[in-house]
């Protein structure tokens, strides 16, 4: 059997730092903000040093029962005995050793964060704004099962109650990590209710998830922001209220774009449109900086491109398939309200993790 060869000096460094950061918590000395910091980097080390034990010890059972096994000065039954345990130990090997190559993979740093959750009708016309709704709700339904926080920024309805977009912040543990292989684009195939002779359409909605950031996380400059304000309108164009409460924020060296216009107040449709700028401009940096390494891993889940199509939900043949990894689920039923959705996104995250690892052994 071929044993995986860990770097020692990694594992111990792991370790010694897990044991560092417990003492530091422990002794009492530190500044809240240390302590917010260090907790954090404790709980995300606490797995990985659970997994080098769990390795370490099965390792030395396996040299134990080696040496047991071919005792010349033991009885047959003892050496019989240790044989047997042998083979198990053996078989468990690789899978204990698999956990800790995933355990050991770099991390995305924005995996612990919030996320931004976006969705745009697409191709379709109303029957796409009615697919954006739909997919909205989804993803409401899933971070209230996950027990997230799920908090609307904006939507923009239709007169048939679809949405031409909507954009929400999703407030929990690993969120971002989640939900971040969501993003692109997801093609639904049924009959609309406004169809009278029982033709399948198909239409399209965008979602993109942006990893949630606070200001230390991205500088943005006055000088590089034109801040515009002007009169909220509902839909049809009539006014929602009788100030300059909207606001259109640009910011210039980009020329991304974001309007704010759901509070009565210009401060806090303000305070939304920045956030979600950070987010839009993180995001960009962050594809950026996968380009570059796409000669090395595939990085999100196919390309990464938004333009891709990465799942079709099928209402007659009531089935999901998601695109990336050929996988396909005949219970539409439960992935639309979020339920099964967690399906997907395991097989996903699996995926992903699988082809890092063999990333990681080309290169190595």
């Amino acid at each position: 059997m071929e044993r995986v060869a860990f770097p020692e000096a990694t594992l111990l460094r792991i370790m010694q730092r897990h044991e560092a950061l417990s003492a530091e918590l422990g002794s009492g000395t530190a500044s809240p903000g240390d302590i917010v910091k260090m907790s954090r980097e404790y709980a995300e080390l606490t797995p990985v040093v659970d997994e080098i034990k769990t390795y370490r010890a099965l390792s030395q059972e396996l040299l134990d029962l080696e040496a047991m096994a071919i005792d010349v000065a033991a009885d047959a039954e003892m050496r019989a005995m240790a044989g047997d345990e042998l083979v198990t130990v053996r078989d468990r090997l690789p899978e204990v050793e698999r956990r800790l190559r995933i355990a050991l993979l770099p991390k995305d740093e924005a995996d612990e964060k919030n996320a931004i959750l976006e969705i745009r009708a697409g191709t379709g016309g109303g029957e796409a704004a009615l697919f954006a709704a739909d997919l909205f709700a989804m993803y409401r339904g899933y971070s209230q099962l996950h027990g997230w926080r799920f908090e609307v920024l904006s939507i923009s309805e239709t007169d048939l109650a679809g949405y031409r977009e909507a954009i929400a912040t999703v407030t929990g543990r690993n969120v971002f990590a989640r939900l971040k292989f969501e993003s692109g684009v997801h093609r639904v195939q049924r009959v609309p209710a406004t169809e009278t002779q029982g033709r399948i359409h198909t239409s399209t909605a965008t979602v993109a998830v942006l990893p949630e950031v606070e200001e230390v996380d991205i500088k943005i400059e006055d000088k590089d922001l034109r801040i515009d304000v002007f009169r909220s309108s509902g839909p049809g164009g009539q006014s929602v209220n009788t100030t300059d409460s909207a606001v259109r924020i640009t910011h210039l060296p980009t020329g991304v774009v974001v309007s704010q216009q759901d509070e009565k107040s210009q401060h806090k449709n303000k305070a939304k449109a920045m956030k979600i700028l950070r987010a839009r401009l993180y995001d960009a940096q962050r594809a950026a900086l996968d380009a570059t390494r796409a000669d090395q891993r595939r990085g999100q889940v196919g390309s990464g491109d938004r333009s891709e199509r990465v799942r079709t939900y099928n209402f007659p043949q009531g089935r999901v398939t998601d695109h990336r990894i050929n996988l396909t689920l005949y219970k539409i039923d439960k992935v639309i309200t979020g339920e099964a959705l967690d399906e997907l996104i395991e097989a996903l995250i699996n995926d992903d993790q699988a082809s890092r690892l063999a990333a990681i052994e080309t290169l190595a």
